[in-house]
């Protein structure tokens, strides 16, 4: 399997969907099925069932969307980016962006 190059916590923006052009943040991210959750992206109401620790009513959480659909934004000025990898001096492999050559910092 590839490796992915968008990660939890990483920065996004949407290319095409309803949610075209938001940004947001990366609260998950699931590879078999090539998808991601995006926070205030592909927001849907669900009913919920009432249980001891919640109420019942209808909520609003994230849905996924596919990773296709998502681009890295730049760190310098926030425009959809692709992504590369590259190595360092002292031998560390790093994301960058395409658009502006920066590096993508790494979230922890």
């Amino acid at each position: 399997m590839p490796s992915l190059k968008i990660k939890k916590g990483d920065h996004v923006v949407v290319l095409t969907g309803r949610d075209k052009g938001k940004h947001g943040e990366v609260i998950e991210v699931r590879p078999k099925e090539n998808r991601a959750l995006v926070r205030g992206v592909n927001m849907v109401r669900r009913h919920q069932k009432q249980t001891q620790t919640t109420e019942s009513g209808i909520v609003s959480k994230e849905g996924p969307i596919n990773l296709s659909n998502l681009a890295h934004e730049d760190p310098k000025d926030g425009k959809p980016t692709r992504v590369g990898f590259k190595f360092l001096a002292d031998g560390k492999k790093v994301r960058f962006a395409k658009r502006s050559g920066e590096v993508i910092p790494e979230k922890k």
